[in-house]
């Protein structure tokens, strides 16, 4: 049980007890109990009950419920309050933006316990008079509905790719297979799956393989089996022969219409019996493709592949956050395990004084903080912290602080936090102004979104990126793998436009900085070599950058 899963099973159960309307005391305290343990730096798991207790915000009542999750994996009383609850309505509570206020209304007054009922009373109008509600909130429910039913059932790549990665380990260790691999969009990376699927050299096996993972066993063309690992992620492991493995894998990897323009082109040429996918491409007398590239419009007949960047091209941590504002760790702390990490350099982007739901700094703490970093940067050179800050974007597109403040920073991360409803024009105006501002270094997370929670706000990509481009701002691919913002099928275009781009784990925490290789993992989708990447730059050149930036 890790410190975030714990403090999860919190946040469920104060969500489920305001469904009820419950004590509004106790749900209070397991929200600050949620917001407590998700930052605690020392696993939970290690602690005794009276250091549990003595965790302020805590107390005894909860760390003896968080001692009950150690030990069972669960909560009683949260137990209690599911049992309470139709499954239907537990799941509206999955559903962003719809509180647990309004779906009690509609639970009890008219009597909806499922998304299916939700959707048609919605149809039906028959939301309209309900207290809290109306036309437009109806709307927006409507809307809010057709995003979840899309995102049921698929999943972060993160999430997927720790999954399979157990599951191919565990296979690898009980069947010895001479080859195995993942193919499809795993392989691919997408940034969202919604399965696993594995190619393995042991057709033998296959019939073990579905009784021990509990999997259903298809004789067809292909043999495979199909299943559902640790009760949640569908699964397909396919089998063939060592001598085919390559070409099968090189079949089962591409998308759609990567694989109909290739086939289509090299339609007269034999690809089987290739042990090795490379083989594969030189029978074509093609370079090979890395399998992030193989998407829909690529053109794999280039005489001239990128050379894509990899995560061990990235020199230094560029948008992170301390206990200055909603991080989890000290800057000395997120300094020091940078620097650790082999990093070059620290950008340090607390958030600005308007994102007070995030302890935004308020001009005296950001100077204070600039004088910490000063301090340190004498304690730990030759890396360097440069002082940044990510400013919001405020609704008419100035950013978060007066001129004679921005002007002591070394970069401005300038982002959208807040009013994300704006329509294409206004919400790409808003950013038109910020890119424009003098101290906006990069634009942070493009468009806001959440991917499997909030489609962000819309934007024209095209005049943004050519604004970037007129204004030499880099534009952020954030890291964190529920944004992956910059889109990845809009990198060629900002790289044909000369525009940099910056790879952000946008870490909160020591561990947060990890996130950079999923930043990777889609810059490389969108064809990005380490010298168009501002992250890849050295301490020495991003230096040079900065003071040749500012205006």
């Amino acid at each position: 049980m890790t410190n975030k899963l714990i403090a999860e099973i919190f946040d469920e159960l104060a969500t489920i007890m305001e469904l009820h309307e419950e004590n509004t005391f106790k749900i209070r305290s397991y929200q600050n109990a949620y917001l407590t343990l998700r930052k605690l730096g020392t696993p939970i798991t290690a602690m005794s009950l009276d250091e549990l207790t003595a965790i302020k915000g805590v107390g005894k009542a909860i760390s003896e419920k968080i001692v009950e999750i150690i030990r069972t994996g669960d909560l009683t009383l949260l137990k209690k309050f599911r049992e309470l609850t139709p499954v239907g309505v537990q799941e509206m509570l999955k559903i962003s933006g719809f509180g647990a206020k309004k779906i009690r209304t509609v639970w009890k007054e008219l009597e909806i316990e499922s998304i299916g009922e939700l959707e048609y009373a919605c149809h039906e109008n028959r939301l309209i008079e309900l207290k809290g509600f109306g036309e437009k909130t109806q709307k927006d429910l409507l809307n809010k509905l057709e995003f979840f039913k899309k995102s049921e059932s698929q999943f972060h790549f993160s999430e997927i790719e720790n999954a399979a990665s157990i599951l191919i380990n565990q296979l690898k260790i009980s069947f010895l297979p001479k080859k195995i691999d993942f193919y499809g969009a795993l392989r691919r990376k997408c940034e969202i799956l919604s399965d696993i699927e594995i190619l393995i050299s042991t057709p033998s096996h296959l019939i073990e393989i579905s009784k021990i993972l509990n999997f259903e066993y298809f004789s067809t063309n292909e043999n495979s089996v199909t299943g559902k690992y640790l009760e949640k992620y569908p699964v397909t492991i396919s089998c063939t022969s060592v001598e085919n493995f390559g070409t099968e894998l090189f079949r089962l990897t591409g998308s759609a219409e990567f694989l109909e323009d290739f086939y289509a082109e090299k339609s007269k040429i034999d690809l089987s019996n290739c042990s090795e996918e490379s083989q594969v491409f030189n029978k074509a007398a093609l370079k090979y493709v890395p399998p992030e590239l193989r998407e829909k419009g690529y053109d794999f007949k280039k005489n001239l592949l990128p050379t894509l960047i990899e995560v061990t091209d990235i020199k230094g941590v560029i948008h992170s956050h301390s206990t200055w504002s909603d991080g989890i760790h000290t800057l000395r702390e997120m300094a020091l395990h940078a620097k650790n990490q082999g990093f070059e350099y620290l950008g340090i982007t607390d958030h600005s004084k308007a994102a007070f739901y995030a302890n935004g700094l308020k001009e005296e703490q950001l100077l204070s903080q600039i004088n910490e970093i000063n301090k340190l940067n004498q304690e730990l050179v030759p890396f360097k912290i440069f002082k940044g800050i990510e400013s919001d974007i405020l609704n008419d597109g100035s950013l978060d602080y007066e001129n004679e403040i921005l002007s002591q920073l070394d970069f401005v991360i300038a982002s959208v936090h807040s009013n994300l409803k704006m329509n294409i024009e206004k919400a790409t105006s808003r950013i038109l102004k910020a890119i424009e501002n003098p101290h906006t270094t990069i634009l942070g997370h493009p468009t806001g979104r959440l991917l499997l929670s909030r489609a962000g706000y819309p934007i024209d990509y095209q005049r943004v990126i050519d604004a970037c481009a007129a204004n030499n701002v880099a534009i952020e691919i954030n890291a964190h793998p529920y944004r992956l913002d910059l889109d990845w099928r809009w990198i060629s275009y900002a790289i044909e436009k000369k525009v940099l781009l910056s790879i952000n784990p946008d870490a909160h925490s020591k561990e947060g900085i990890e996130l950079i290789k999923y930043g990777v993992h889609v810059a490389r989708k969108g064809g990005l070599e380490a010298k168009n990447c501002l992250s890849a730059f050295s301490r020495v050149e991003l230096e040079e950058y900065f003071l040749k930036n500012k205006k």
